[in-house]
């Protein structure tokens, strides 16, 4: 799978978010200062071309929807940041939240359960 550029994932969490959508609707959807439409309409073809999204027409328009699931980008980016900062090790990338972000022992618990959960899903 083909790593997203922030515009690109910030269009994925909308069109994820919406599930369906015109150029002008994902654009609505946008922060201030919001980006041209034609940047907008630009990234989403980005975006079609990579596999990410595809589209019905709608007379002249386009209804933009996604067809990658969020939770498989999710995965795979994740797993992504852990090769790439963490060598490969989820139990550093635990570390590095136990350190800097102060978990709590009911929230260290919580995340090894949901460690062992997905052990067993993936066997």
């Amino acid at each position: 799978m083909k790593d997203l550029t922030s515009a690109e994932e910030e269009i994925m969490q909308i069109l994820w978010e919406i599930e369906k959508g015109f150029v002008k609707d994902v654009r609505e959807k946008m922060p201030e200062p919001r980006p041209a439409y034609n940047t907008v309409s630009t990234i989403i073809r980005i975006l079609e071309k990579k596999g990410f999204v595809d589209h019905e027409a709608i007379g002249k328009s386009h209804l933009y929807f996604p067809v990658v699931p969020k939770e498989k980008y999710t995965k795979h980016a994740l797993g992504h940041l852990i090769e790439r900062y963490f060598d490969g090790s989820y139990k550093s990338l635990v570390s590095f939240f136990m350190k800097n972000e102060k978990l709590s022992p009911d929230e260290l618990e919580e995340l090894a359960q949901k460690i062992e959960q997905s052990k067993r899903e993936e066997s």
